[in-house]
């Protein structure tokens, strides 16, 4: 693994970087407080090839890897758009389908992930089973030459404006430890249905209770094995963590910024505020608390596209620890540097710490990251 990214990566780093800024802070939040989608900017970084980064070069991809994906998520959130629905759509799903699907879906589906011409939400969260996915109770089971799914899953992302939902369920003879079964939902089937949940973060994504009431789907609705196990569930999983650590990246990279060119300009007795010490010491530690994030998840995704998946698990873990950290110094020192005006809408750096306050707790909470570096990075006896 170099430290220094690849003259491709940096490339594709400034393209998407001239992208995000022609969009910008203001698109994202305008279409956030309008309660409208950022369908436009979606849609170009498709045509561009950007979203489809990961997807293998003979379903209509770029042949990259996460690490890729994760440069486009990072730089796009450091212009002013953080893509939540990248981290569902392209990573979990696309990536889930291509280790694990069939050749059929994988025709059918990885080309319309590559080109942004379909975005896929993905469901796990269960309201009784919290962080343990092992009381999964969402059920599917054999009805004739096809399934009949019930169930309930909550804090589900962007379901209103994907065409369908990838599911986390287990088959209905499965006992004991948690073996997931996961299909392929379209949003217009008969049976599947969802509520809005209210959410007091600023974001065009949003947040759904969805519903399964005996919804029939075919066989071929079923990805890889019915008994696949967790390391089918753990393909989308580490991609997840590693694109959550881009995210926070991107935005502790623009909170930063934002701070810093206030801080040059702001002038209080003749001077100007980030020449103090007091300012800029904690403009500078959070400086470094952020690189060494970045360092964290650029080492998962690398493990990860060597194919090292129980070392991708625990450095996508400790980067999405890290990075969520991280982003919260920066957001809050930010707010801090700006004073006052760190709460006006005019600045658009208060608005940024409900969404950086969420990454301790989404899309796994930091409690359970320390749990999982306890039992499997220190060898503690299993605490839960």
């Amino acid at each position: 693994m170099s430290f220094v990214e690849t003259e491709e990566r940096q490339a594709l780093r400034a393209a998407v970087a001239e992208l995000g800024a022609k969009y910008g802070s203001a698109y994202y939040v305008e279409k956030a407080r309008a309660g409208e989608k950022t369908d436009e900017l979606w849609a170009e970084a498709g045509r561009l090839g950007y979203l489809g980064v990961n997807v293998p070069e003979e379903y209509g991809g770029g042949g990259g890897g996460i690490g890729d994906l994760a440069a486009v998520c990072e730089e796009l959130a450091a212009a002013g758009c953080p893509l939540l629905l990248m981290v569902v759509s392209p990573a979990i799903c696309a990536t889930i389908i291509a280790r694990s699907g069939t050749e059929a879906q994988r025709k059918h589906w990885l080309p319309r992930f590559a080109d942004g011409s379909v975005k896929m939400a993905f469901a796990i969260t269960e309201p009784d089973a919290g962080s343990n996915s092992h009381r999964i109770t969402t059920t599917a089971r054999r009805d004739g030459d096809g399934w009949l799914l019930n169930g309930q899953k909550t804090f589900i992302s962007g379901v209103d404006e994907a065409d369908a939902v990838l599911f986390v369920s287990r088959t209905e003879d499965q006992k004991g430890n948690l073996r997931p079964s996961l299909f392929i939902v379209p949003t217009g089937t008969d049976g599947f249905t969802y509520t809005p949940i209210d959410m007091e973060i600023v974001s065009p994504e949003k947040q759904f209770i969805c519903h399964l009431d005996d919804v029939r789907l075919p066989y071929d609705a079923l990805v890889g094995d019915e008994d696949g196990g967790l390391l089918q569930l753990f393909a989308g999983l580490n991609p997840e963590r590693i694109m959550a650590a881009a995210m926070g990246a991107g935005i502790g990279r623009l909170a930063l910024g934002k701070a810093i060119s206030y801080a040059k300009d702001r002038q209080v007795f003749k001077t100007p505020i980030g020449a103090h010490q007091g300012l800029a010491h904690p403009l500078a530690a959070a400086k470094i608390e952020l690189e060494l994030a970045r360092l964290m998840g650029q080492k998962a995704a690398w493990l990860y596209d060597e194919g090292d998946d129980m070392g991708a698990g625990e450095a996508a873990n400790m980067a999405k620890y890290a990075t969520a950290e991280a982003a919260i110094h920066c957001v809050d020192q930010a707010i801090q540097t700006h004073g006052g005006n760190g709460l006006t809408t005019e600045y658009g750096v208060g608005m940024l710490a409900g969404v950086v306050r969420l990454m301790r707790i989404a899309p796994v909470s930091r409690e359970m990251i320390l749990n999982f570096v306890a039992q499997h990075s220190l060898g503690l006896p299993k605490s839960y």
